[in-house]
């Protein structure tokens, strides 16, 4: 479904339910986003409201953020539990008509049953998609690329058996872990993609010169993060390199959280908070929720 066909749904049921879309319809819109001419957004809520206002905003796609949803359970990025992250998933996929794909970090577990245990529970949620690291948040050691690649096949071989499909993102972590090698970076994603990943993701990369080589080295749909700091390049130079799909990660959440904690440290310093930091309503954000 369009941005311009699910607004006009929105408009046309006077904020009543609408119909229901199938996990096969979701996988099935993801899959043409990724092959349409120009590139799209996919955006990061970390709970069923903020999916709900990203869905109103007319975002076309979602996926987890890890980061986000662990603070909103406060714990870390990395250290919730398959089945917490799960339920979540199950959660915000039911809870929206778009397209979520989930941030499954390494997989719950090294070897390559592990991974395909938990996309083949992941695809069973509700989700169009999921991705896959290389590398895990809480240590930063890579694994051995013959492994990973064992891995990305498992993961594969789980998304194919779903009934309704699963879109798998293989993701390498180097330039995020601070080895920012280019050509190390192309052999991982290139070995990823023969193995049958969807979309191949290397998150912390910041030059143009060097995505473009991504892009242009692979024959899969590659997803560039964005919209943190030392990231200037804007979305239509991404999409002239070659790049399909744009996500933000943990960054909109980044921002609730902050300005949370600014105006909760500000009101416990000095009695208040600052006019211009309420400026948005309850109505402005309960109109999402019809």
């Amino acid at each position: 479904m369009t941005q311009s066909e699910n607004a006009a749904d929105n408009a046309e049921s006077g904020g009543h339910s609408v119909r229901e879309v199938s996990t096969a319809e979701k996988v099935a819109t993801f899959r043409k986003l990724h092959e349409r001419r120009e590139a799209f957004v996919i955006v990061n809520p970390w709970d069923l409201g903020s999916a709900k206002i990203l869905e109103g905003l007319g975002f076309e796609a979602l996926a987890t953020t890890s980061g986000g949803f662990a603070w909103s359970i406060a714990t870390a990025d990395g250290a919730v539990d398959r089945d917490t992250k799960l339920e979540h998933c199950r959660q915000l996929a039911a809870g929206t008509r778009l397209p979520l794909s989930a941030d499954l970090g390494i997989g719950f577990g090294q070897s390559a049953n592990d991974v395909f245990e938990t996309v083949r529970l992941a695809a069973a949620t509700g989700l169009a998609g999921g991705s896959i690291e290389d590398a895990s948040v809480l240590d930063g050691v890579p694994i051995p690329l013959e492994l990973a690649v064992e891995r990305i096949t498992a993961a594969v071989e789980a998304a194919r058996a779903s009934d309704h499909g699963f879109v798998l993102t293989a993701r390498c972590e180097h330039y995020v872990q601070g080895s920012r090698n280019l050509a190390a970076t192309i052999r991982r994603l290139q070995a990823y993609g023969e193995a049958g990943a969807d979309v191949l993701f290397a998150p912390g990369m910041v030059d143009i010169d060097e995505i473009r080589s991504v892009c242009e080295a692979v024959d899969q749909p590659v997803n560039v993060l964005t919209g943190f700091r030392g990231m200037e390049i804007s979305f239509e130079d991404l999409h002239i390199a070659g790049v399909k799909r744009i996500s933000v990660g943990t960054q909109l959440a980044r921002i609730a959280y902050g300005a949370f904690l600014n105006a909760a440290t500000e009101l416990k310093a000095g009695g208040k908070i600052v006019e211009h930091d309420i400026d948005v309503r309850s109505a402005d954000i309960v109109r999402f929720f019809r």
